[in-house]
């Protein structure tokens, strides 16, 4: 009787042994199910970006070569680089920053202990004028100059271009007016119009709010602009818009996402989009 009784304590003592691992495992299953389900990658992106990314990102996830990446949930913030900057100085969350230059990358990279984790260049950035109130047909990149001189420019008329000390197509402009002896003029006169980002100077300049903005050529590609509504500057009239990106978070999704934008895939999503190879 008491062998019997120990055999039955020593067999119930097992089940719940068993029972306590058959309940660990199960819980460990769920939590490494409910970790995959719930990965998200987190980038900050200059606002010239909001044309191309989105067709980068859906290459990116239906990719038979990223297909492990199916429940990877990506959010992107776009902004100007320098308030981007800002909110990563202070904390903000993000995964990934890909700026519209190098300045500020450059500056995240001084900042961190991890030297392992280095900026890079993804894409190269291309400047417009553009107009939808004032056909440019009679201009090319090399007379732009006299569309500031023009009959039809008065001192009414308005030209956007993004914030130089936050935008880098901004400060591309600017700098592409003072070589043209422009700038000092059109902002003399009061005819500049800063924007916070490029965005919204495509934005002033697309529904007419201005007469003329300087702006991304990827955002042209984007509304399929007629011919005569824009004119492309020549790449050497202006400081070279090299798009520097930096991993902030080094995660495995974050290392996986940078090297598919530069890849032959990623890459090819950028030149059709209105922006030049990366040199």
């Amino acid at each position: 009787m008491v062998k019997s009784l120990a055999t039955v304590c020593v067999s119930a003592c097992l089940l719940l042994a068993l029972n306590a691992c058959t309940a660990d495992n199960s819980t460990n299953a769920e939590s490494a199910t409910a970790t995959t389900e719930h990965q998200t990658l987190r980038i900050a992106a200059a606002a010239n970006l909001s044309d191309v990314l989105p067709n980068i990102i859906d290459s990116y996830q239906t990719d038979s070569n990223m297909s492990n990446q199916g429940n990877l949930d990506i959010e992107v913030t776009y902004a100007s680089s320098g308030k981007l900057y800002a909110q990563i100085k202070a904390g903000a969350p993000y995964d990934i920053f890909l700026s519209a230059n190098q300045e500020f990358p450059a500056k995240l990279s001084d900042d961190k202990r991890d030297k392992s984790v280095q900026p890079f260049t993804y894409t190269r950035g291309q400047l417009a004028l553009y107009s939808v109130t004032k056909p440019l047909n009679d201009f090319t990149p090399t007379s732009l100059g006299d569309v500031f001189t023009s009959v039809d420019f008065t001192q009414d008329s308005k030209v956007a271009i993004a914030n130089p000390d936050l935008a880098p197509y901004g400060a591309s402009a600017k700098a592409y007016l003072q070589s043209q002896n422009m700038y000092d003029k059109l902002n003399a006169q009061k005819s500049l119009i800063q924007s916070e980002n490029i965005g919204q100077a495509f934005q002033y300049a697309y529904t007419g709010s201005v007469e003329y903005g300087f702006v991304a050529q990827s955002q042209l590609v984007a509304i399929k602009a007629k011919p005569e509504q824009f004119i492309t500057l020549l790449p050497t009239s202006y400081p070279t818009i090299l798009q520097d990106g930096i991993i902030i978070n080094n995660t495995a999704p974050a290392a996986d996402f940078t090297d598919y934008l530069r890849s032959k895939a990623g890459q090819q999503h950028f030149l059709q989009a209105g922006y030049l190879a990366v040199q």
